[in-house]
């Protein structure tokens, strides 16, 4: 019998359900700049929460549930905003501004863990550092490690969404094999960011798609 192929405890959602318009790109910036703003206030207290979190599990092996589901939450409103935005142009649709999950064609989930290794998070950010090397070529320096969004410049990701900007403009099209690498890239970022921010014990896969 073929053993199931067990998924990584963070899934990151991007439906490409149709091409976004030629030119909205280029006042997305303007658009986003309420999101920008609640944005940094919520991973200000990310970091804070984690720091509570990274005590709790040290001396419990537990993440406390109520802030697990608010930095999850976090994570999941800055994809919203990074999906619509420039860290993949994949919708028009406007980012809700909301904690929780919906039916926004962007989406995040990480599974809660019920039990962590204690002296894990002492070195968490220490055996990422491969991960930090990678990801610096393919989703910029502090893509989604800074206290509010970064976007991802001077990357292959920034590159990609370059084309695709232009693309957009003179076509109305979004290549799908741009998209899957696109996504690819974010997901790994995303997988980095939840192992870095204690959110699992799993190390993050060395690869762009699932």
């Amino acid at each position: 019998m073929a053993k199931e192929k067990k998924s990584y405890p963070i899934q990151l959602k991007g439906e490409l359900s149709a091409p976004p318009r030629r030119a909205l790109w280029l006042v997305k910036w303007l658009l986003i700049i309420p999101h920008g703003i609640v944005l940094c206030f919520l991973w200000i207290a990310f970091v804070f929460l984690t720091l509570i979190a990274f005590f709790a599990i040290l001396f419990t092996g537990r993440y406390p549930r109520g802030i697990f589901d608010f930095n999850v939450g976090v994570l999941r409103w800055t994809w919203r905003v990074l999906f619509y935005s420039y860290g993949a142009l994949g919708t028009d649709v406007y980012p809700p501004f909301t904690l929780q999950s919906t039916d926004y064609p962007a989406d995040l989930q990480v599974d809660y863990p019920e039990k962590l290794t204690n002296l894990l998070v002492l070195v968490k950010w220490f055996l990422a550092i491969p991960h930090y090397a990678v990801l610096a070529a393919l989703a910029g320096w502090g893509y989604n490690y800074a206290l509010c969004p970064e976007y991802p410049y001077g990357s292959l990701l920034w590159v990609l969404v370059i084309i695709v900007a232009f693309v957009l403009l003179f076509t109305g099209k979004y290549q799908k094999d741009i998209f899957k690498l696109v996504m690819g890239i974010n997901r790994w970022a995303y997988r980095v960011v939840a192992y870095v921010g204690l959110m699992t014990d799993e190390y993050p896969h060395f690869r762009l798609w699932e």
